[in-house]
């Protein structure tokens, strides 16, 4: 029996045996005959390599029948479970398919929610990398591309959607009939089909060369937080941008976004038919870099219906190519249309670290994967394939030039459209348009796996003028590449009012161990020495001692983007065990304050946290959670009351809430008192602050009832299970454990609140009886879960919070012996090496004294 995993080899055999251009599907779906399964009848017509052996793909409960060119088959002699064996095909094919297939609870295939608000059900489907096969018979991997006619049997109240525009009409009592204009040819991993009683606002926009109707969705009980004028005009700027700077119409029939409940992700592009997570739309106060992140997952999809969608990578090896274009068009498109100027910005402080971590990690690999099957592409969705890849396209955009990059993938837009293709062909436009060689920059930056360090070595004159300037570059023995890098260094002097100005850029190349910048020699030493100024590469940055004690004391007076890679540089220091967690610590909140940037604000507020729970010497936690508890709450009282800022602030303040009179506060706002002024106690905030209460033992189960049926929503749900689950008593641990781990009941949003209120630091031990049955649990979880669910168990109670030698001893002894897939075993030894880091971040404080 195959399994759910496809191989690279099998997916190569079958597309060499079945003719993609020919495969047009007919899926009929009948959504009215119960709460666990639908009907789903295919009728799948290819053209074939006569006589040969192929397969259909298909998860369904029960499968009645199976016709292949007017024969009907026993499905008990061809369909295993998984596949259904067609062999000695014709050369024109038609197979007709009638199953039952289950409605799920994971995020994945046909999700079936059930709102608790109104009891009305709601569907949407979500089929990367391969769930196709839960909804119909198909050939689920990306190079078969197909048409596809949808037509839905669903009840008559129902808004039905898919990728093509679509009617309806009345079939008996209560029903109706949806059938789907049939879709240009596209992979099976973005055809969507989303039905329920949605709530519906719809718009237009004039394209370049065609009205595109537009549309977004969300649940009736959320209809009220659907900002779709928001909403319209940001799609609106994204069209406008895309369709210019790709020279191309929209490529589809229309436009719509629909917000589902208990989404696993941010978003999926399914070709005209976009789905997005819920709580995209706020429905109590959130910060502008909440909007900012929507925006970026806004655009982040439409990119995709033209790179990924109308252009499609042949295999799952070029994932990363899919993910990181749409990454860096997306901040394009937030930094030059929208109102989002300082994007780039973001994206140094969010996605670059992300990448940063993630390839600092033993388990790295390279941008360009080998993806060798489904189980390496399910944990290959990471900071590798999205952030890192992102910024090497920033950064080859630098190397080629913007306009000779953005030429070359018109063309091979142009070229392939419909298609699908490999990154080589994308790099033969760009060497075509720019006239560079790329082999040796795609050998470097897309080959080779692992981070460079920049690191400024300065010497001075007894005049305060520079001797000598070199950018040494280093690399981790395990991944030894040392790369060429453009980069920008910048010499910035602090000004009578207390600002920095840049004095001088040079923008150079550096190559090998040791670049020397001959033009600084005799300049006068500036406060700060910034390499990677305007962030043109990807690699980990270092500050000489004298721009370290500038930025400790006065990071809040540089520029946004200068600003942000130092707090990157900071960052990563504390990381690398450079910086100790106490110095780390006191440079937030020195800088914070004065920072403007909210997503720059959020980020080191995170990383401050982080520091004190992992990277601190056990001894010297509470005293720095007493100082950043306490500089917190006075920085939420002197924020301009009603701002962002003083949200962001208030926030990070009731997530480390610990003293007497802090909890007290807590309480107070709750009951209603105005503790800090301009602060709106709204829904989402009260569940903050109730977590937090309960964390510490201040409140329990009746305060969290209480609040249940004050906010009795499906985000008032997940918001409880947290609450339950972060209780400081074994015996909430252990029914959370049970929950999560040993029953797989939980549905998805579900299960990952639960996840996430398990491990609270300031529960260590209760945790630690937890860390063996967890090892015991990665095999069987991995093995009778679905990957997503596997994933976010495996990952979500990994003992972090722990992080001291002896679980990372017990982690490492497993890790030595046990007999798991490579996939699971890989999220263990990620989460070992998260701990390995904190032991040395917390060595390195204690030397620190």
């Amino acid at each position: 029996m195959a399994g759910t995993n496809i191989t690279r080899d099998e997916a190569q055999e079958r597309a060499a045996t079945v003719e993609p251009s020919t495969v047009h599907y007919t899926v009929e779906l009948d959504l009215t005959r119960g709460d666990t399964a639908f009907k789903s009848t295919t009728t799948v017509r290819f053209a074939a390599s006569e006589g040969s052996t192929t397969w259909l793909d298909l998860i369904a409960a029960k499968v009645h029948e199976v016709v292949v060119n007017g024969v009907e088959l026993d499905p008990a002699d061809v369909y295993d479970g998984y596949r259904i064996t067609l062999a000695d095909v014709a050369a024109e094919n038609e197979v007709r398919v009638v199953a039952d297939c289950s409605y799920m609870r994971t995020g994945e295939g046909l999700h079936r929610f059930v709102d608790p608000v109104d009891d009305e059900v709601y569907l949407y489907s979500q089929f990367e990398v391969a769930d196709a096969r839960r909804v119909f018979a198909c050939f689920d991997q990306p190079d078969l591309k197909a048409t596809f006619a949808f037509v839905v049997v669903a009840p008559e109240h129902w808004e039905v959607v898919s990728n093509s525009p679509g009617k309806s009409v009345k079939r008996g009592a209560h029903k109706r009939r949806w059938t789907f204009e049939v879709t240009p040819s596209m992979s099976t991993y973005i055809a969507a089909i989303v039905a329920g009683p949605y709530h519906v606002v719809r718009a237009e926009h004039q394209g370049r060369d065609a009205t595109i109707p537009l549309a977004v969705y969300c649940r009736r009980s959320l209809a009220e937080h659907l900002d779709a004028d928001e909403l319209f005009d940001l799609t609106r700027r994204g069209f406008a941008f895309f369709e210019e700077v790709f020279d191309s119409a929209y490529p589809f029939a229309k436009y719509d976004q629909l917000f589902v409940p208990e989404f696993n992700a941010g978003a999926m592009e399914n070709a005209g038919a976009v789905t997005h997570h819920e709580d995209y739309l706020f429905r109590s106060r959130v910060t502008d870099a909440a909007y900012e992140r929507r925006a970026e997952t806004l655009l982040h999809e439409m990119a995709h219906m033209w790179f990924g969608n109308l252009v499609t990578m042949r295999w799952w090896n070029d994932l990363w190519l899919n993910e990181s274009f749409a990454t860096w068009a997306s901040v394009l498109a937030r930094a030059e249309a929208t109102r989002w100027v300082e994007a780039w910005t973001t994206f140094a402080v969010t996605e670059k670290l992300w990448a940063l971590r993630q390839d600092q990690l033993p388990t790295t690999h390279p941008v360009a994967a080998d993806i060798r099957d489904l189980e390496d592409v399910e944990v290959n969705f990471d900071g590798i394939t999205y952030a890192k890849g992102a910024s090497v396209i920033k950064q080859l955009v630098s190397w080629v030039g913007r306009e000779a990059f953005l030429d070359g993938v018109r063309a091979y837009s142009a070229e392939h459209a419909w298609g699908n293709t490999e990154l080589t062909d994308l790099f033969t436009h760009l060497e075509r348009t720019s006239g560079r060689d790329l082999s040796e920059w795609n050998e470097q930056w897309l080959r080779t796996a692992g981070v460079n360090t920049l690191r400024p070595v300065v010497a001075v004159d007894n005049t305060g003028a520079y001797t000598s300037v070199v950018i040494e570059q280093t690399a981790e023995e395990a991944h030894p590449t040392i790369r060429s890098h453009r980069v920008a260094v910048g010499l910035y002097d602090r000004t009578d009012n207390g600002s920095f100005q840049r004095r001088r850029r040079i923008e150079l190349d550096v190559a090998g161990a040791r670049t020397e910048i001959p033009e600084l020699r005799g300049e006068t030493q500036p406060d700060l020495l910034l390499v990677n100024d305007d962030d043109l590469t990807f690699a980990k940055v270092r500050l000489d001692d004298r721009s370290q004690q500038s930025i400790v004391t006065s990071i809040g007076a540089l520029d946004s983007l200068p600003r942000a890679l130092c707090w990157t540089a900071a960052t990563d220091m504390l990381r690398d065990a450079e910086m100790p967690a106490s110095s780390y610590v006191e440079l937030v909140l020195s800088g914070v304050s004065r920072e403007t940037s909210l997503p720059v604000v959020q980020h080191v507020l995170r990383s401050g946290r982080i520091a004190i729970d992992l990277y601190a010497w056990p001894a010297n936690r509470m005293l720095l959670s007493a100082r950043w508890s306490s500089a917190l709450r006075h920085y939420a009282g002197a924020a301009e009351p009603g701002s962002d800022l003083q949200l962001a602030f208030a926030r990070a303040w009731i997530a480390a809430a610990a003293s007497d009179d802090h909890l007290a506060e807590l309480r107070a706002m709750l009951d209603g008192a105005d503790v800090v002024p301009g602060l709106t106690v709204d829904t989402d905030l009260r569940w903050a602050l109730l977590h937090r209460l309960v964390i510490v033992g201040a409140a329990g189960e009746a305060e969290i009832a209480a609040e249940l049926e004050r906010d009795n929503t499906a985000t008032g749900e997940r918001q409880a299970a947290y609450a339950r689950a972060a209780q400081p008593q074994r015996i909430a641990k252990a029914a959370a454990w049970h929950a999560a781990v040993e029953t797989g009941e939980l549905p998805n949003a579900a299960l990952r609140a639960t996840v996430a209120g398990f491990g609270q630091p300031e529960q260590r031990e209760l945790l630690r009886p937890y860390v063996q049955p967890y090892l015991d649990a990665v095999g069987p979880v991995w093995a009778e879960r679905t990957h997503d669910t596997a994933q976010v168990i495996i990952t979500g109670l990994f003992p972090r919070v722990l992080a001291d030698a002896v679980t990372a001893q017990m982690v490492r002894d497993w890790l030595a012996t046990a007999e798991v897939p490579d996939p699971a075993r890989r999220l263990v030894a990620e989460g070992l090496a998260d701990l390995d880091r904190a032991l040395k971040a917390q060595e390195r404080d204690r030397q620190a004294g």
